[in-house]
């Protein structure tokens, strides 16, 4: 594994908010909703007192003002149905609960891990590299959720630094998308905006499938076989990223967002590829390392993961990162 270069002043996003618990239901649905914590814990456990010099805690959840930048009234207003959430998140039982509920239970967490991704990326901005231990909600479109993602952080983070103008109109961002599904709703919200070059290395044969319009948008579009192993994987991605990163326009190539989901794990639910523990942190510190390589400011979240080993995986990297 290559040693981290240069060295850089690392970031930690997590609120305790961001876990989401509505009475055993979540159980229902591969996706650890509590993996966040859980990651937190053992990263406290191995660092203690010296995780917080790196810790920043999230103010606020975002606010609808803030969502507006990123998503239509109408779907935002869609929201208080509990029928329309459940087809979000994919938990039928969901839609028997009063509107309240899951407003308090469900879109709260992801209101505090929408705002962690924008605080994150602010600070990658000023130190250079970021973590937030949630966000990477890739599916959410302009108009619509899906796939256990309500809101587009990573469109927010975009959009908010550009009206903050920590983001001037003329930079560039660098979404370097690593999950094992398709990012589609990133690439929705991007369809008119070239000033953010899209990387998308996916398993084509699962969700969301083959939409034409979102694949048009990528622009070094990677799909992968079924079962991908670690090996292949990797060997693919050393091919790919550095070409992608080099044919930018560095002058202008201001900010890199990371979605760094664990789903390529062998063991997860629903990734259908075949990355070992180590091949995940492998992965992870290439990535990291050509960012930091080029001196590219860097916020990682942590989109998918349907193991029960997802927060470990995520911890292993935090870790090596803070070690």
């Amino acid at each position: 594994m290559q040693p981290l270069k240069p060295s850089v002043d690392l970031k930690i996003v997590y609120s305790p908010r961001y876990n989401i618990s509505f009475f055993g239901i979540e159980q229902f649905h591969p996706f650890d909703s509590k993996k966040y914590g859980r990651t937190w814990n053992v990263l406290l456990k191995q660092f203690n007192s010296h995780l917080s010099k790196h810790h920043l805690t999230v103010d606020r959840p975002v606010s609808d003002e803030e969502l507006l930048l990123v998503h239509s009234k109408e779907y935002l207003a869609s929201l208080n149905s509990p029928a329309k959430l459940a087809s979000i998140l994919e938990l039928p039982a969901v839609r028997f609960l009063p509107g309240w509920m899951t407003a308090w239970r469900v879109l709260l967490p992801m209101r505090w891990a929408t705002r962690g991704s924008v605080i994150a990326a602010k600070a990658a901005l000023q130190t250079g590299a970021a973590i937030n231990l949630s966000g990477g909600y890739h599916h959410a479109k302009p108009n619509q959720g899906e796939g256990f993602c309500v809101f587009s952080d990573a469109a927010l983070i975009v959009y908010q630094l550009r009206q903050e103008k920590l983001l001037q109109p003329d930079d560039t961002i660098a979404y370097v998308d690593l999950d094992a599904h398709h990012g589609n709703g990133v690439c929705h919200q991007f369809l008119a905006d070239r000033r953010v070059s899209i990387f998308d290395m996916y398993n084509e044969n699962v969700y969301p499938g083959k939409e034409f319009e979102h694949h048009q948008r990528i622009d070094w579009n990677i799909p992968l076989p079924f079962g991908c192993p670690g090996a292949e994987y990797l060997a693919i991605l050393r091919e790919n990223l550095p070409r992608f990163l080099d044919s930018l326009d560095k002058r202008r190539l201001k900010l890199a967002i990371y979605n760094a989901g664990t789903d390529v794990f062998a063991g997860d639910k629903l990734g259908g590829l075949g990355l070992s523990a180590d091949d995940v942190l492998e992965r992870d510190m290439f990535v990291i390392n050509e960012f930091l390589q080029r001196q590219i400011p860097f916020v990682m979240v942590l989109a998918g993961g349907y193991s029960r080993q997802s927060y470990q995986l995520v911890a292993n990297t935090a870790a090596k990162l803070l070690s």
